[in-house]
């Protein structure tokens, strides 16, 4: 038998380590995003919310996704039929004598 005695294994407690910082990190942007009340557009709008999720490298895609959908909105927009034109007049007369003399 010996005489030693056990030392007494002390428990660590758990360590809780921060995150280190890192400065390449998506961090979101928080850009308030006021809607349009286009639909097209409003939907580009909140595609801009995918950058913030995203590293930096990764917010050219999204920025071109969303340039070339606001762009084709904007070309719908100017497709679109406006309001009819004014009809031809059938009266097509010339116009009064008396606009060239003057008394």
């Amino acid at each position: 038998m010996s005489d030693s005695v056990p030392e007494a294994t002390a428990q660590e407690e758990p360590v809780e380590v921060e995150p280190a910082y890192d400065p390449a990190a998506p961090a979101p942007l928080a850009v308030p995003r006021t809607p349009t009340g286009n639909a097209e557009v409003d939907a580009q709008l909140e595609r801009l919310g995918d950058a913030d999720h995203l590293a930096t490298d990764g917010h050219v895609e999204v920025y071109e996704d969303v340039h070339r959908g606001l762009r084709d909105a904007l070309t719908a927009l100017d497709a679109r039929p406006g309001p009819p034109a004014p009809s031809p007049s059938y009266d097509q007369r010339a116009p009064s004598p008396s606009y060239g003399n003057r008394s």
